[in-house]
């Protein structure tokens, strides 16, 4: 008799913790249009690298050569649209750090055993290299009275590396085992993700590496999966 990898309170305890730091993280970490160096490409303005310092009012665009500001900034009034004289488009790029789980797991059909849709708990830090595009514009509300807009759109793709759970028993051992557990696993992989302000959604390709012995008669060691990754913001 073996036994188990991890008990299931111990789990619901660990899912918990997690969710109350999400939590905290959601009012604290986010990769939103603020101060900062960017890229700026405007239909009028001179395009190049700019330092953006901002409020809820206005928008100051510094013009930036080698790191060093020019006096007089070019002002974005945020409440007068007559300001905006057409898309301006500030990009800029990042290292960035989540904290991710794999929502779910495809895992393909091996050993005639059929394909598999999983949802085992598991956690992972990510680190990846972030593309964000913000284009502030006016357009018309409902009321066709202008207003100022801004859009935010990004990606990333990057590692991922965790721990986690998985069920050990003789549908996963090719009946290899008559003990049914929940072996603990450690999984690593690819990731790619589409942003928004706060969360990641995204797709990850990786690998399970169940850290007990029974790895050796685990009909899904050294096999890849396909799932679907959410990431919170650490960085």
């Amino acid at each position: 008799m073996k036994t188990p990898g991890i008990a299931f309170p111990v789990v619901n305890i660990v899912i918990v913790t997690l969710f109350t730091a999400c939590s905290v993280l959601e009012k604290s970490s986010q990769h939103g249009f603020e101060n900062g160096y960017y890229k700026f490409k405007s239909n009028n303005l001179l395009a190049g690298k700019v330092y953006v310092q901002m409020d809820d009012k206005e928008v100051e665009v510094y013009k930036s050569e080698q790191n060093i500001l020019e006096n007089l900034p070019y002002h974005i009034n945020l409440a007068d649209t007559d300001s905006i004289s057409g898309p301006m488009k500030f990009t800029r790029k990042s290292l960035d750090i989540d904290l991710t789980t794999i929502l779910l797991k495809y895992r393909p059909s091996v050993n005639d055993r059929p394909a598999q849709m999983i949802t085992d708990f598991n956690i992972a830090l990510y680190a990846g290299w972030r593309h964000d595009t913000y284009i502030l514009n006016k357009e018309l509300d409902p009321l066709k009275k202008p207003k100022t807009s801004i859009k935010a759109k990004g990606y990333d793709f990057g590692v991922f590396c965790g721990p986690g759970t998985t069920v050990i028993n003789s549908f996963s051992t090719g009946n290899k085992t008559e003990s049914e557990y929940n072996g603990m696993i450690l999984q690593y992989g690819l990731a790619g993700f589409l942003e928004s302000n706060m969360a990641s959604f995204g797709i990850a390709v990786g690998y399970d590496f169940l850290m007990n012995p029974d790895r050796k008669i685990w009909i899904y060691t050294r096999k890849p999966w396909v799932g679907l990754i959410i990431g919170i913001a650490l960085n």
